[in-house]
């Protein structure tokens, strides 16, 4: 399976922001640290935050930052909302997209791994992919943040 780039701003714009907990971050230190387009993290970061994942403030002193706590945020959930189609064949999108539909045994097949797929992203918070804070934040080339509280 295959996610869009939409998907993965999404899930790098997530964990930049839990690295950088108790602060606000820009889009542009976002973009900046991963080597994104502006507009593209900014799309993700206004369907981040109508979804409820992060907060934003306009203004001088505005910013973005997690509307709720790591690991209360799920992966597959994510992984969800981001994707407007998780169909990786035609047949799972549409009905009579194939004359043998009724009785594919690859449709139910690609049915039951893509929801295999989620479950394992299921398995997964933001707080999981926070784990090496340390090594993420000398890899954005930012100074260690402190230990968040559990």
């Amino acid at each position: 399976m295959r996610l869009t780039l939409r998907t993965d701003y999404a899930l790098r714009a997530l964990i930049y922001l839990g690295v950088r907990a108790q602060r606000r971050c820009t889009i542009e230190e976002i973009a900046q640290s991963f080597a994104l387009s502006r507009t593209h993290v900014m799309k993700v970061i206004n369907e981040l935050a109508r979804r409820g994942y992060v907060r934003t403030q306009r203004g001088k002193k505005g910013g973005t930052e997690l509307a709720m706590e790591p690991g209360l945020i799920s992966v597959g959930a994510v992984v969800r909302d981001m994707e407007g189609d998780l169909a990786v064949i035609g047949c799972l999108a549409q009905v009579g997209f194939c004359r043998i539909e009724g009785c594919c045994v690859l449709r139910r097949a690609l049915r039951a791994a893509t929801r295999a797929f989620l479950a394992a992203l299921d398995t997964y918070t933001l707080a999981d992919l926070l784990v090496p804070r340390v090594a993420l934040a000398r890899q954005l080339g930012l100074t260690a943040p402190p230990q968040s509280p559990a």
